[in-house]
């Protein structure tokens, strides 16, 4: 169906993912590769220059750790894990979601989703927002 799916995912809240998957997977069907993404919070918006040394350890420690589990969420699919590739990044998940969708010619985003609430109809939620600035489609799983 699909060639290249675009998955964001939270590694530190799997709840969220584990809905998608199924989805993602059957929408890949026997060929299509599924991108697995984690986006980290860039620190460059910080201003704490003193603790720029301290604030890079601690950045290439969530960044092993976010690869590390998304190592471990490929189990979590029935397909081949050579059809999933991992992705961690820095940046707001929106921007990423389009930047590697670009590079990658992606066909669709899967994303999973929290049943909304008060503070992401204020706030907004990851998804809400990856919907609203997407170039390609999206579905979101609940």
């Amino acid at each position: 169906m699909y060639q290249t799916i675009i998955m964001p995912v939270d590694v530190f809240e799997m709840e969220l993912s584990d809905k998608a998957v199924r989805h993602a997977e059957f929408l890949a069907q026997d060929t299509g590769v599924i991108h697995l993404l984690h986006v980290l919070p860039a620190s460059s918006s910080l201003s704490l220059h003193r603790f720029a040394a301290d604030i890079r350890r601690f950045e290439e420690h969530l960044q092993h750790e976010a690869q590390t589990r998304l190592t471990t969420m490929v189990s979590h699919f029935s397909i081949s894990p050579e059809r999933i590739r991992t992705h961690v990044r820095l940046g707001s998940v929106r921007d990423v979601v389009n930047e590697l969708a670009e590079e990658l010619h992606a066909d669709m985003v899967v994303i999973g989703s929290r049943n909304p609430s008060i503070t992401t109809h204020l706030l907004g939620s990851n998804a809400s927002s990856v919907v609203r600035h997407a170039h390609i489609p999206v579905l979101v799983v609940r």
